[in-house]
């Protein structure tokens, strides 16, 4: 096969190749009720840290000693880095720039050059990270290699592994190829278990005070729960704005003495909600106005606010619920939190940990 030919095979395969998805899930899924803006990249899926074909960028500076290559050598198996004893070849540097492209269709205006700089990074620490790997001696064993390829089969609708056979044989691969690939993503993650994730806890301590120092910005994840009339003066006149004041206050008053709320609204209200009782439904903290919000949440559930004028008139509230971080709710906040001081404890000790081997290896770049 020609070196195109086997670039385009493997491309068409990527997606085969990808992530290893039954391995141990390092890192906590990111909520999106709370917490920091998540790294953004050219692919969406989530990815068990370490597990990736290409692991994240390179971290410190690689030492760069250009070299002619081989005059005999091919284009395809010119070697573009060695990192220790292990070479890095052209050939995997363009797949991986081929796959990136398209991935990414919808365009990109980062250069074919840019690109091979960025994703040699990424190949160097995959390189090292299986050589820590090999240091730890850590292996998988043919049980869990079975259990990667029976999830790649049934993602990819292959009921038989004659039939993913098949499908690999049919982009220009081998299953070997294929074994190897998922055998190095596990090893992978293993390590980066090992020598990161293991080593991280997040305390109840650190949860408290983050709960404490990001209070406002928890509380917008909450919902409440209420209802509101409208009452609209007759003219734009002093008189007529206090004729719409009395109104309501009459009606606030119906209500504190029995009345229901729903029909009140029903009969009085101009508002759009009047036909459902004035029912606002559930809201999340920040979608009315902070105005109105204001009012709503000062009141204790059941409670009938004082008629609150607006630029539209008189306004009656009904807290019907509302939700505090306590409870059922404190819980699920905590548990965010752990998440968001977990990946951010993750990402600093992953960053140190990479520039640490790197600092002892010796990484020859030959472009």
């Amino acid at each position: 096969m020609t070196v195109r030919g086997r670039l385009v095979a493997v491309l068409l395969l990527a997606s085969v190749l990808a992530g290893c998805a039954s391995a141990q899930n390092l890192v906590p899924s990111w909520m999106p009720l709370i917490g920091k803006k998540k790294e953004t990249g050219p692919a969406k899926r989530t990815v068990t840290p370490g597990a990736e074909l290409l692991p994240a960028p390179v971290v410190g500076q690689p030492v760069t000693k250009p070299a002619a290559p081989d005059p005999d050598e091919s284009v395809a198996d010119r070697i573009v880095a060695v990192v220790n004893n292990d070479a890095i070849t052209l050939a995997e540097l363009q797949e991986s720039v081929l796959m990136f492209r398209q991935e990414n269709r919808q365009s990109t205006s980062v250069t074919d050059e840019e690109l091979s700089r960025q994703f040699l990074g990424r190949l160097i620490d995959n390189r090292l990270q299986l050589q820590e790997a090999d240091r730890d001696k850590i292996t998988v064993d043919e049980v869990e290699l079975n259990e990667e390829i029976t999830e790649r089969m049934k993602r990819f609708g292959t009921k038989t592994l004659e039939e993913f056979e098949a499908l690999v044989k049919g982009q220009g691969l081998t299953i070997e190829a294929v074994r190897k690939r998922l055998r190095d993503s596990l090893r992978v993650s293993k390590v980066v278990r090992r020598r990161v994730a293991l080593r991280i806890s997040v305390t109840d301590p650190e949860i408290n005070q983050y709960i404490e120092e990001n209070r406002t910005k928890l509380d917008t994840g909450l919902s409440y729960h209420a209802r509101h009339l409208l009452i609209v003066p007759d003219n734009d006149t002093d008189a007529g704005w206090e004729a719409a004041r009395i109104r309501a206050d009459m009606i606030r008053t119906q209500v504190t003495d029995g009345a229901d709320f729903a029909e009140l609204a029903k009969q009085n209200s101009r508002d759009a909600s009047a036909k459902e009782g004035g029912d606002l439904g559930p809201l999340r903290r920040g979608e009315l106005s902070q105005e109105i919000e204001e009012q709503i949440l000062a009141l204790r559930t059941g409670e009938v606010s004082r008629p609150h004028r607006s630029q539209l008139g008189y306004h009656v509230f009904r807290l019907e619920s509302k939700e505090t971080l306590d409870g059922e709710a404190l819980q699920r906040v905590r548990q965010q939190v752990r998440e968001i001081l977990y990946r951010e404890k993750y990402d600093v000790r992953m960053e140190a940990w990479l520039k640490e081997i790197k600092q002892r290896a010796i990484i020859e770049v030959r472009m």
